[in-house]
C-alpha cells in the first residue's frame, strides 16, 4: 500500500514544502516556523479544493438529478417491494437512462481520501523523524518542532501526555464535528426540496450523514495528528462556504432557498410574492393592492358624445 501511495506522499510533502518556502519569502526567513507549517497545511487544503471544483459541480448535478428522480424511485420501490433484486435492477436502469449515479454525490470525499491518508502518513513520519517525499534533513526537523497553539503538528490526543496538546486536539475535534454537522444541516434545511419523509431513501441517507458523520469524526479524531485535524477543519469550512454560495446563488428547484430566491427576484421585478399562484400566474403589486389603475380605452372603444 505504501509503495502505491509513494507518489502521493511525494506530492503532499512537496506542496507543503512549496507553501512553506513561499511563506518564508512573504513573511521573511526569520518568521516563526510553526506559522509557516500550519499555514502550509491550510494552503494544501485550498489547492486541493480548487482542483476538486469540477467534481463538486458534478456532485451538485448528481444530487439534483436524484432529487428529480425521487417520484420514479418511489414508484419502483412500491412496485417491487417484495423483490429486492428486481428493485435494484430497475433502479440501476433508471440511473442509466438519466445518466446519473448516487455515488457521484460522494466524489469529493472519495477523491480526498487518498490525500487525507497520505497527509496522515507524512505527519506520522514527521513525528517519528521518518522522511517521506521531499521532507528530509533540516526541513524534517523544522516540521517536527512546529506547533499549533503549543501542540506539535504531528502529535495526537492519545500519543501526547501534555495538557496543551490534549486541549488543542479536543478543540479541533469539536470544531471539526460541529462544522460537519452544520454543513450537512445547511444542505437539508435550505438546499433540499421538501420531501415526504416516509420511505424516502435519499432523505434517510441525508439524516444518517447528519448525525453519524460528526460522531465518527469525534470518535476517530483522537487518533488524528494535529496537522490532520487542521486539514479536515479547514476543508469543512471550505465545504460550508462553497455550499452556502451555491445554495444562495443557484439553489435546487423546489428547495426553501429556491423559493426565497424566487420571492426576492419577484420583489425586485415589482411582483407581489404572495400573489404568485400555483399555476405560475403572477400579479403586480399595483394590481394586487386596493387601488386599481384605470385602463386606457382604445380608439374603437371610445364613444362620441352627442352635441
Amino acid at each position: 500500500m505504501g509503495t502505491v501511495l509513494q507518489p502521493l506522499y511525494f506530492a503532499v510533502s512537496w506542496v507543503m514544502v512549496a507553501f512553506h518556502s513561499i511563506l518564508g519569502l512573504v513573511l521573511g526567513k526569520n518568521s516563526h516556523e510553526s506559522i509557516k507549517w500550519s499555514a502550509s497545511i491550510i494552503g494544501l487544503v485550498v489547492l486541493i479544493r480548487i482542483i476538486l471544483i469540477p467534481l463538486f459541480v458534478k456532485q451538485i448535478k448528481s444530487q439534483r438529478a436524484l432529487t428529480a428522480l425521487q417520484p420514479h424511485m418511489k414508484e419502483i420501490q412500491k412496485k417491487y417491494k417484495d423483490d429486492r433484486q428486481k428493485q435494484s435492477e430497475e433502479m440501476m436502469k433508471l440511473y442509466k437512462e438519466h445518466k446519473t449515479n448516487p455515488l457521484a454525490s460522494c466524489l469529493p470525499i472519495l477523491a480526498q481520501a487518498p490525500i487525507f491518508f497520505s497527509l496522515f502518513t507524512v505527519l506520522n513520519g514527521i513525528a517519528k523523524l521518518h522522511p517521506h517525499g521531499v521532507l528530509k534533513g533540516q526541513l524534517l526537523l523544522s516540521a517536527h518542532d512546529a506547533k499549533f497553539f503549543g501542540a506539535n503538528l504531528s502529535s495526537t490526543f492519545l500519543s501526547s501526555t501534555t495538557t496543551t496538546t490534549k486541549v488543542v486536539t479536543v478543540g479541533l475535534i469539536l470544531f471539526m464535528s460541529a462544522t460537519t454537522f452544520t454543513t450537512q444541516r445547511q444542505l437539508m434545511v435550505k438546499g433540499m426540496p421538501k420531501m415526504d419523509a416516509s420511505n424516502n431513501m435519499m432523505l434517510q441517507q441525508q439524516k444518517i450523514m447528519l448525525y453519524v458523520f460528526p460522531i465518527i469524526f469525534a470518535v476517530s479524531g483522537v487518533n488524528f495528528p494535529v496537522g490532520v485535524l487542521i486539514y479536515w477543519s479547514t476543508t469543512n469550512l471550505w465545504t460550508f462556504g462553497q455550499q452556502f454560495y451555491v445554495i444562495k446563488r443557484n439553489p435546487t428547484p423546489g428547495s426553501p432557498a429556491y423559493e426565497e430566491l424566487q420571492a426576492k427576484r419577484a420583489r425586485h421585478a415589482g411582483i407581489d410574492p404572495e400573489a404568485i399562484s400555483d399555476s405560475g400566474t403572477t400579479q403586480t403589486i399595483e394590481q394586487s393592492g386596493q387601488r386599481q389603475q384605470p385602463k386606457k380605452q382604445g380608439k374603437q372603444g371610445k364613444k362620441k358624445k352627442k352635441p
